[in-house]
């Protein structure tokens, strides 16, 4: 089951035609994939490409897949490890969600960082006292890390 699930999952991205996110298995493992975001218009991730590792188990689609970062990014949502603090990646897993949702939610982080639910509280703060000074931090990050 877990086999034909991930298989229709890879079709529907194929079929889907993203433009601003994409994933697939890494050397033919379905367990492993790789997947990217592109920065959305108008934030300081804008123009990035930001990598991720998605790791599916066999309590998938029951159980969330293991998501984090490989690219560095400023954001009070991502730590340093590209831990991510996200409810549908915690307690608001369903099995009606996907890996094309998961990299949705994901794309939405970027554009709305939760700085009232941190993993990184200094950069919370930051986002909430000085905006802007966050901003150029997260921007100079991105052109650092994520511009290919």
């Amino acid at each position: 089951m877990l086999t034909r699930r991930l298989k229709k999952e890879i079709q529907m991205i194929q079929e889907e035609e993203l433009t601003n996110c994409n994933a697939y298995p890494v050397n033919d493992n379905l367990l492993k994939w790789e997947g990217y975001i592109i920065g959305p218009e108008g934030t300081p991730y804008e123009g990035g490409k930001f990598y991720l590792n998605i790791e599916f188990t066999d309590k998938y689609p029951y159980k969330a897949p293991n998501v984090y970062f490989t690219t560095p990014i400023y954001h009070c949502n991502i730590n340093s490890q590209g831990g991510i603090c996200l409810d549908i990646l915690k307690y608001n897993w369903s099995p009606a969600l996907n890996v094309i949702k998961l990299l949705m939610s994901i794309s939405s982080l970027l554009s709305e960082p939760n700085p009232d639910d941190p993993l990184v509280t200094s950069i919370a703060s930051e986002y909430k006292e000085n905006k802007e000074e966050h901003d150029k931090k997260a921007k100079e990050y991105t052109l650092k890390h994520a511009m290919e």
